[in-house]
């Protein structure tokens, strides 16, 4: 029974003048040697710790407040408190301070709160020693009694000693029993001082007065001192609000009267704080100090008592996941799980932790995959707003019921796939919605929160899950508007579909989406050799930028992940589509994934960009962007700048190889140039190491027959194969250049001699359905004074508009010589036919017009 009356939660007050919970323990008073005095001691109820030991200073002033609270300063910023469990206990300790102070225990505070200003300040004043003597509580006083109020409130040792008076003399409710009168008499002098004098004894800051004017008997009454503000022409109606607009709903009944009267309490209290009383100035921001902790202490026992009664929250879960429960009442059910989450924000980390895992246990995950899924949008924004109590407190938590969810359930059913639903599926015209659920999922895929154990990694496991059941349906918007015409076969293969977004029809029951396409515009701007569509919608423009804001984070932090799921899915060359979009936001989303990717200088995302020519839409948006000096043309420079800076050989050589005649007019930065630069050093490196090599070795290689360059032409296209089966990703689709380029100068001059070879027989050439096919600019074409284009140099459909300059492709007006693409090295043989390619009309840059 001793450990139950002894038991207390030790606070203490932060810079924001917020309680702080150090933990739960027991108390006592003993004898301390080290600190030469009697102290209070409380040792931890888990392991015993000590939590606190603080020596009874004979001069240190202890408040008790709220038969419960023991208050009290240490220092001059670190005040302290021990909240009993039991009235008793409270006494006990208490009992014992004013033992050792020689105060009497029926004292509420042991010691005049006195700063040495104040005491220089008043110490000529003799009245300063004694209680405030007040006027008799008469309604020709009032004027008086407020006169005495306002005069105190500057001074510590006077606001003590009225607070003392008022409490002794059980002044509060003679003062209402005046308002009272006064309002009956429509007194409004009267009720203009009342106001100014209850606002005083706020101010005064004393929980025990609290107590008095929060009670049930007394707190209309001081609601309604509170309206007549003599400020105001006309007084507000703040009681008529509490008493028939508020209505308090039991969504389950609650028997405890006790729980109920501190509900009722808390609410009203909150009322007056953030309502009624004005916003305190500098000078008045710690007047109301104990009236934050009164509230503070409030939530912490309502969400206490109600986590205790494990009966009560069984039954609210039970009607929240019933089918039979209607729509009213399934509402009511979530808003006050809203509300007790937003309670439990004022617990301390481990009494929040306790509270999250009796919530797990009883299934709110569960049941908010259900209400999230509902077309009542006020529960779906209730909904997502506990969803994000709970992100916030564990990702871990929500991470392992997804994961563990996965095994029993379809994906599209899955709690991850149900959020990625509401994002996509905003029906704000700004996605506020969507962009709150973004930060959600960016929490629960930041490698960052993920813990590792002895055997696995949650990193792992989690991410593993992630892309193969959620991905998808992540990128399923952004892979249907980057489509030409058609939806995404692998997003359909899934059997995940969409709800018709853009029109927001929301079925009851989110177990099966109803069928939807996303919008793509008619409107089409900016088309590319593919004529692939890009989304001018500004609500669609909006998600897409979300997604890519995600897929950018991925690529940060998720390493081979998201790496495969690029491959896989060519998903660059789709990203870079919405280079063409009016919306020049999303056009710098689309950049801002690219300039992500090469910012890894990772050598397999390289070789998959220059492969797929995809510099190519990104140049086009430079040249189409023409003089204007816009974020777009600094991000742009600023990609180029990165390769030139960090000297990345094999995108410099591919970008000069292929587009420098393009750029060499962009003069107003020193970023090309530079890369020229670069690419010709490494140029003459090659040469030096090329000239290093015994001469009788370089003549040997071209002394072997057709035959033999044949033979060794299909050994490396094998050997490429191979290396392609053993990559970690699949190639990419037939919309990508359809080639590997020679990595090395030996391949170079092997495929070099064995096209020739090819020419001169009369070979056939590999298509695109053997899997390869090269087409480089020293073939036969090209010794007869013609240009053959590469492989992305296809000439795009005819603009019905006649607009030339937007739809030519720029790979259609620089010859791609793809033999030099990576040998960087320049042949004799060859001097002829560049100067051939140099002086053809078809070399002509493009230009944005």
């Amino acid at each position: 029974m001793s450990d139950t009356r002894r038991r207390v939660k030790v606070y203490t007050l932060n810079e924001d003048r917020q309680w702080d919970d150090r933990g739960t323990g027991h108390v006592s008073s003993t004898y301390v040697e080290e600190l030469k005095g009697m102290s209070l001691l409380v040792r931890a109820e888990s392991d015993g710790s000590l939590l606190l030991e603080s020596k009874i200073n004979p001069n240190t002033a202890y408040q008790k407040q709220q038969d419960t609270l023991i208050v009290w300063s240490e220092a001059e910023n670190y005040d302290l408190a021990l909240s009993f469990q039991e009235k008793a206990g409270c006494d006990e300790i208490w009992e014992k301070i004013c033992q050792v102070q020689g105060k009497d225990p029926s004292v509420e505070v042991t010691q005049d709160l006195i700063d040495e200003s104040e005491e220089e300040r008043f110490e000529e004043m003799p009245e300063t020693s004694h209680l405030i003597d007040l006027p008799t509580c008469e309604l020709n006083k009032l004027e008086e009694i407020a006169d005495l109020v306002t005069s105190v409130l500057s001074s510590p040792i006077r606001r003590e000693k009225l607070a003392l008076a008022l409490e002794n003399e059980g002044y509060i409710k003679k003062l209402l029993q005046l308002f009272q009168a006064c309002e009956n008499l429509e007194n409004t002098e009267g009720l203009h001082h009342l106001y100014e004098i209850i606002r005083g004894i706020l101010f005064l800051n004393k929980a025990t007065l609290f107590e008095v004017m929060f009670s049930d008997e007394c707190i209309m009454d001081v609601v309604g001192c509170l309206e007549y503000d003599p400020a105001l022409a006309q007084p507000k109606r703040h009681r008529e609000f509490l008493t028939k607009t508020a209505k308090f709903k039991e969504v389950i009944p609650i028997t405890d009267s006790e729980l109920r009267q501190k509900i009722h309490q808390t609410y009203r209290v909150q009322y007056i704080q953030d309502i009624i009383l004005p916003t305190p100035s500098v000078f008045e921001e710690n007047f109301l100090s104990t009236l934050t902790s009164f509230i503070f202490f409030n939530k912490v026992e309502i969400v206490s008592m109600l986590q205790e009664d494990e009966k009560f929250l069984s039954e609210v879960f039970a009607q929240l996941t019933d089918e039979a429960t209607d729509d009213d009442k399934r509402r009511e059910l979530v808003n006050f799980f809203k509300e007790f989450c937003a309670f439990s924000q004022t617990l301390q980390p481990q009494n929040r932790d306790a509270f999250f895992k009796t919530l797990a246990k009883l299934g709110i995950l569960p049941a908010l995959e259900i209400v999230m899924g509902m077309d009542d949008l006020q529960v779906r924004s209730a909904a997502t707003d506990i969803f994000s109590y709970l992100v916030e407190f564990s990702p871990s938590m929500v991470r392992e019921f997804v994961m563990q969810e996965a095994q029993q359930s379809d994906d599209d059913i899955l709690l991850i796939n149900v959020v990625i639903e509401q994002m996509i599926c905003d029906t704000d015209p700004e996605l506020g919605g969507a962009v709150q659920l973004m930060g959600l999922l960016r929490t629960l895929i930041d490698p960052e929160n993920m813990l590792a154990t002895t055997n696995k990694t949650e990193k792992s496991e989690f991410l593993n899950f992630f892309y193969n059941h959620c991905m998808h349906v992540l990128t399923a918007p952004l892979l249907t508007n980057t489509s030409e015409d058609k939806c995404e076969k692998d997003f359909f293969e899934k059997k995940i579909n969409y709800r018709y977004c853009w029109n927001f029809l929301c079925t009851p029951s989110h177990s099966h989406f109803t069928p939807f396409n996303f919008f793509l515009l008619d409107n089409i701007v900016g088309s590319n050799k593919n004529s692939t569509i890009c989304p001018d919608n500004y609500q669609t423009a909006q998600l897409l930028a979300l997604i890519l804001e995600l897929l950018t984070f991925c690529v940060e932090h998720h390493t081979y992940h998201i790496k495969n799921y690029i491959m896989n899915k060519d998903l660059l060359r789709r990203v870079l589509v919405l280079m063409n979009s009016k919306h020049t936001f999303l056009a710098l989303c689309a950049l801002r994934f690219m300039r992500r990717i090469i910012g890894l200088k990772d050598e397999f995302y390289n070789r998959y960009i220059t492969k797929g020519n995809l510099f190519e839409p990104v140049i086009n948006a430079l040249l189409d962007n023409g003089t204007r000096y816009n974020l777009l043309n600094s991000a742009v420079i600023e990609l180029f700048e990165f390769i030139r800076v960090e000297d990345i050989k094999s995108l410099t050589a591919h970008i000069v190889e292929n587009f420098y005649k393009a750029l060499e007019s962009i003069e107003y930065v020193q970023t090309f140039k530079g890369l020229k630069t670069k690419y010709e050093q490494e140029k003459d490196r090659q040469n030096q190491k090329l000239n290093s090599v015994p001469s009788i070795l370089r003549s040997n290689r071209f002394r072997r027959d057709a035959k033999a360059l044949e033979e060794d032409e299909e050994m490396w296209f094998n050997e490429d194969e191979e290396e392609e089966g053993k990559a970690v990703v699949a190639p990419v689709e037939k919309s990508k250049p359809e080639d590997d380029y020679p990595d090395t100068y030996e391949k170079f001059m092997e495929t070099k001699k064995a096209k020739e070879s090819e020419d001169k027989e009369n070979l056939p050439k590999r298509t695109s359905s053997g899997g390869f096919k090269f087409t480089f600019s020293h073939s036969a074409s090209a010794a007869n004074g013609t240009n053959s284009k590469s492989v992305v140099a296809q000439t795009p459909p005819a603009s019905s508009n006649g607009s030339s300059s937007k739809t030519t492709n720029l790979a259609t007006s620089v010859t791609a010589t793809k033999g030099s693409l990576v040998g960087l090295v320049d042949y004799p043989d060859d001097e002829e036919e560049d100067e051939e390619e140099e002086t053809s009309p078809r070399k002509r840059p493009r230009l944005g017009s």
